[in-house]
């Protein structure tokens, strides 16, 4: 039974199998987004705009920090995938068990080091001081949570890269529910703050980790590991590494450009503040399936070059950007529409110029969406493919848009530049990005030729 919770995505139709990964991902995306949303809502509901701005402030920060830990755990995926494809399982153990090595020490010296540093980080944004103190107490609690969150992380990208990818659901479900009540809990019975909610944050996710833990040692005799897997081997941990920093590199040198932006956005005051948090977080709910298309394409690459099947790689790429069209013509319909009322779930109806920022901002970026479901799709087949290092430079041109923006367009013509920087960013990315695919798959093909 539990052999048949792994899927082969060598063999059969790329769309049909790609389908069958993504929904269920998809679904774990939006779950996750959805306590995110919650937990933004009873912010911006039960303790005001002030608390709102001050959970909003630190996203970029978490996004760089956790973010960047998050990829090197999808980056540690890659190995496995490519030797599940393969039908190495005995090398595939062995890269399972180094994975946890580094990830485990990667946990302790980044949760050092940023808790120590969270003060100097918001001032460095330079954190409006009416949300200065809020800000500090959510950011803290989720920096110390980082074990947590990676623990989960690296779990989860093990189980899809053996394309399994409804048990992550299922625990991210729990996850959220979990994450819900006590929200609910901390700020309105025990009145803890936005650090409550950072809190319920934390401890959901280690309930999920704890708990898929347990799971995947009852139920994937694939992944039982012995005391052989568990030996020190110096070609896997370089093999592992080669994966796992530059993916984490990527996302860090993303936020970074995001980083830049925030602070920029946070000198316009707590009022853009404010609305561009709200904006981001119905903008991440809306793109979920672009994260989910990204996921699977990295599993899908990943088995199919482990396999040596590189005809499928193209036949992949068709189907994703496909659906990620459709889907991206349909986001926009509903953000020029429906954008404002979305707006409703954390602003007051009589905060009209807050309401009229975060439709401005969802308009325009939904209107590049598709380019951002390419930089999903291809950056991720690239990294599936193997090539880690190569798709960091897709991470540096978004940092260009971002601190182009933030830096030279935000205090020129204020929020109006803010709302483009995102999509400056996902532009530049393509235009490296999908030159870069085809640069890949020709090396491959040359060193399969070889072999």
């Amino acid at each position: 039974m539990a052999k048949d919770m792994t899927k082969d995505m060598t063999t059969g139709s790329p769309m049909r199998l790609i389908l069958g990964f993504l929904i269920p991902v998809f679904f774990g995306y939006l779950f996750q987004q959805f306590y995110n949303l919650v937990d933004t809502i009873i912010v911006g509901k039960c303790l005001g705009v002030s608390a709102l701005a001050a959970v909003g402030s630190t996203g970029s920060v978490c996004f760089l920090i956790i973010g960047g830990c998050m990829g090197v755990c999808s980056g540690f995926a890659i190995p496995v995938a490519q030797k599940f494809g393969a039908k190495d399982f005995a090398a595939m153990r062995r890269f399972v068990a180094g994975s946890v090595r580094l990830t485990a020490v990667i946990a302790l010296i980044v949760t050092t080091l940023t808790v120590a540093l969270c003060k100097p980080l918001l001032v460095l944004m330079k954190t409006p001081a009416d949300i200065f103190s809020g800000a500090y107490a959510y950011l803290v609690i989720m920096l110390a949570g980082i074990p947590v969150s990676l623990s989960y992380n690296l779990l989860a990208a093990t189980i899809r890269s053996l394309g399994d990818s409804r048990t992550p659901l299922v625990f991210l479900v729990v996850s959220s529910v979990l994450n819900i009540a006590l929200d609910l809990f901390f700020i309105l019975v025990l009145g803890s703050g936005v650090g409550g909610a950072a809190l319920a944050t934390v401890i959901s996710q280690g309930v999920s980790s704890v708990a898929c833990l347990v799971f995947v040692a009852k139920r994937y005799p694939v992944l039982r590991l012995s005391k052989g897997d568990w030996k020190y081997n110096s070609r896997d941990t370089v093999k592992l590494l080669s994966m796992g920093l530059p993916m984490g590199l990527q996302y860090s040198i993303t936020a970074i450009g995001s980083v830049i932006l925030q602070a920029a956005v946070n000198s316009l005051g707590s009022m853009a503040v404010a609305s561009i948090a709200s904006a981001q977080k119905i903008g991440i709910f809306f793109c979920c399936p672009f994260d989910a298309l990204g996921t699977t394409m990295a599993t899908y690459g990943g088995q199919n070059t482990g396999a040596g099947k590189l005809e499928r790689l193209d036949k992949g790429m068709i189907s994703a950007s496909a659906l990620g069209l459709a889907y991206s013509v349909a986001a926009f319909l509903i953000m020029f529409f429906f954008s404002r009322y979305l707006g409703m779930l954390f602003i007051d109806p009589s905060e009209e110029g807050i309401l009229s920022n975060i439709r401005l901002f969802l308009v325009i970026n939904s209107a590049f969406y598709f380019p951002l479901a390419l930089v999903n799709i291809v950056r991720f087949m690239i990294q599936g493919m193997g090539f880690s290092r190569l798709a960091v430079f897709a991470g540096i041109f978004e940092l260009a848009g971002r601190g182009i923006f933030g830096l030279v367009f935000v205090p020129v013509f204020g929020y109006i530049a803010a709302c483009f920087a995102s999509p400056a960013a996902w532009v530049l990315a393509d235009a490296f990005l999908i030159p870069a695919y085809f640069f890949c798959k020709r090396r491959l093909g040359r060193e399969y030729a070889r072999a």
